[in-house]
């Protein structure tokens, strides 16, 4: 062979190679192994969440690395579709190279094997009847095969006749309706991913949008067409209103899917368990064709979707649709008075004062909260940091994440929203519109967290003797106020020093004074503190100064000393308060202690309250909407057929032996025949041996040996 040769035959073995490796089996599972690794991946992380989520739970370094590597979109990934695409030709190639072997071997009887091959077989027997002839015999086990199920042929030799039969040649079928099943789902799978989306884009000059705004307002290059042939979005659509452009998600931001008909939501429905859990949710829609002008009414229920020009509406989720909401805004600082602000759920309003500029994005309104409100050992627990380190966890959470008793209760409505600053920063609040019964007094929460990730950390507020916040905000307002902490002191002091010992009037006054403006936030607690210049008090104010200024063997008794001091002053605060507003003072009984405990709790706790502003739900109207997945899938029918060649072809392989069985019959002189009997199939069990035995009894004397 000449190097030319050699040179021209080295490219055309390498392709042969990889043709015969594509082909393989062993390809094909390796391919699989990866699909299912990806799926798992695709299962463990969270498909398509928010970046921020990403960054929150792996890192700034971790969450680029997957992303670059579309660990968050697994399913649509370049990486996924390709190896679905080897899978696809693989299979293919395997059944195209496996398939006319299969039909020749169909088509055969095999009885071309030679007589003495029999003897190597598993099952196998011969024997001699002395009183039939060839003929007879033959025709003797043409019939009994027959009656047994057997498909048989002859073939008549010089020195005898082989009898072949075969049962079972469904189960070659059941090998290729398998495969074939796998090339059906995974083209099903590539044919309504976003691959289709993704090469229309590619082709027709579209491109993804990453902006805000109006849907109608988005140009048409970030829009597909309503012939797009394959899709699958969501569309919102609030009550009394109506929508005819999909959303449709992508990695880099969204691209719009134009329908060719308007979905109108009449009503939406939704039921509840006593968990808060939804028990049913449906639509009544109208749907309005654009080129028919028709108006077709339609309930869209979970799992009993609508149809249209081929498009299918399943009822995805609900959410708000754009509720109306009457907001009363609560100054937590010295100074302001409260206002009302009005706004609607997706939207914002602009807060500016002499000092900050805030935004107020109104983010969600909840109408039932069914919360778990047990108590218990944890009942009790102290929730002094408010800002960040404890929870109300075992007061107020998903029944769901109980392992102990439940008492579920709907707690009433919720609002939702987020104040950013001037520099883009935003934490998340949530606040009840009403108050909350825990351990036996009325409290109203306000919740806030720094990310989505986290969970919501409350300020417990007690209710006053109307049920409102007025009472403790009016506490709050005197306790900033020196004049009326002054006056609080001197009533303190006037009911606790002792009549018979005026020189501990002036100590007293002091210490109070001290205390009270301790707690207030108006003196720092140390020379280290003042020089910070950040004055926060409260009941870590009051332990930082003994901290400070206490020997250690002196502080727990100092200490207790301070809380009764400042508890009697906060009490004649609270009078004070009520005084100035016209108030009855607080009666000396259990009620107003319960109340005043609580109060001095929530002030401490709200000297970390990261906003200067609470805002309550005073007000709102409920608009619902509905969440559509709207989808056009051709592959669906597809990956149906794919499904139903799967379960028959492994119902054909599991449960459809083949079994062929060889007969030879030869004269054996004087009027006498001799048989010999083979049988072979592809899967050996104990029915084949029973089989086999039945079948040597009818064709062969009893004393035929095995």
């Amino acid at each position: 062979m000449t190097s030319e040769s050699t040179a021209i035959a080295a490219p055309a073995r390498a392709g042969r190679d990889a043709l015969e490796l594509l082909s393989s089996m062993r390809f094909a599972i390796s391919l699989l192994a990866l699909i299912c690794i990806a799926s798992i991946v695709g299962t463990v992380v969270k498909q398509a969440e928010p970046a921020n989520n990403y960054v929150n739970q792996f890192g700034p370094f971790w969450a680029e690395v997957f992303g670059a590597v579309n660990l968050y979109t697994v399913y649509s990934a370049p990486w996924f579709l390709l190896i679905l695409a080897f899978l696809v030709v693989s299979t293919s190639l395997c059944i195209a190279r496996n398939t006319p072997k299969i039909l020749v071997d169909l088509r055969s009887m095999k009885e071309q094997v030679r007589e003495q091959a029999l003897a190597s077989f598993h099952h196998r027997a011969s024997g001699v009847r002395a009183a039939e002839a060839p003929d007879a015999a033959l025709a003797r086990v043409s019939a009994l095969l027959v009656a047994a199920g057997w498909k048989a042929k002859a073939q008549v030799r010089p020195n005898g006749t082989m009898v072949a039969a075969r049962k079972g040649a469904a189960n070659k079928i059941g090998y290729l309706a398998a495969h074939s099943s796998i090339v059906l789902v995974c083209l099903g799978g590539l044919l309504d991913g976003d691959l289709v989306v993704r090469t229309q884009m590619a082709l027709l000059g579209k491109s993804v949008y990453s902006g805000g705004g109006l849907i109608s307002e988005v140009k048409p290059e970030h829009r597909l067409s309503e012939k797009n042939p394959t899709f699958r979005g969501n569309l919102m659509v609030p009550e009394g209103q109506r929508a005819g452009t999909a959303i449709l998600t992508m990695p880099q931001g969204v691209v719009l899917q134009d329908l060719p008909f308007d979905v109108e939501l009449k009503k939406f429905i939704v039921e509840y368990y006593s968990t808060g859990m939804p028990k049913l949710f449906a639509s009544e829609i109208v749907i309005h064709d654009h080129e028919t002008k028709q108006a077709i009414p339609a309930t869209v229920k979970v799992n009993e979707p609508a149809f249209h020009r081929g498009i299918a509406l399943y009822q995805s989720s609900f959410d708000d649709g754009g509720s109306a909401v009457k907001l009363r805004a609560l100054p937590l600082g010295a100074g302001g008075e409260p206002f009302d602000i009005e706004g609607v759920i997706g939207g914002k309003s602009e807060l500016t004062s002499s000092t900050d500029k805030l935004t107020l994005e109104y983010t969600a309104l909840r109408v039932i909260n069914v919360e778990n409100l047990v108590g218990g050992a944890n009942a009790a627990a102290d929730v002094r940091r408010v800002d960040l380190t404890t929870t109300l966890t075992d007061h107020l959470g998903s029944g769901a994440k109980s392992v102990s008793k439940k008492e579920l209760r709907n707690v009433g409505p919720a609002i939702t929203y987020k104040l950013r600053d001037a520099s883009g920063q935003a934490r998340e609040y949530q606040n009840y519109m009403l108050p909350v019964e825990l351990d036996g007094r009325r409290i109203f929460l306000a919740g806030v967290r720094d990310t989505p990730a986290e969970q919501f950390r409350y300020l417990r507020i007690p209710a006053d003797d109307k049920d409102s916040l007025d009472g403790w905000l009016a506490l709050k307002r005197a306790l900033d106020d020196p004049a009326l902490r002054r006056e609080a002191v001197r009533r303190y002091v006037a009911l606790a020093a002792p009549a018979d010992k005026p020189e501990m009037v002036q100590q007293l006054t002091a210490t109070a004074t001290r205390a009270l403006g301790l707690f207030a936030g108006a003196e720092a607690p140390s020379k280290d503190a003042a020089a910070a210049g950040a004055l926060r008090g409260g009941l870590p104010a009051l332990g930082q100064f003994l901290e400070s200024s206490v020997p250690e063997a002196e502080r727990q008794r100092i200490s207790e000393v301070l809380l009764r001091i400042v508890n009697g002053a906060m009490f004649e605060l609270a009078n004070v308060a009520r005084e100035k507003a016209g108030q009855a003072a607080l009666p000396p009984n259990d009620a107003s202690q319960a109340f005043m405990t609580q109060a001095v709790l929530a002030l401490s706790d709200s000297q970390f309250y990261p906003a200067p502003l609470l805002f309550q739900l005073a007000d709102f109207r409920h608009v619902q909407a509905s969440v559509f997945q709207v989808a056009r899938a051709p592959g669906k029918t597809i990956v149906y057929l794919g499904a139903a060649l799967l379960i028959i072809g492994v119902f054909v392989m599991l449960y459809i032996r083949e079994r062929r069985v060889w007969i030879w019959i030869e004269s054996d002189g004087a009027a006498g025949s001799k048989l010999s009997a083979a049988l072979s199939t592809n899967r050996r069990t104990m029915d084949t041996d029973v089989e086999f035995e039945q079948l040597r009894r009818a064709l062969l004397p009893a004393e035929a040996k095995p």
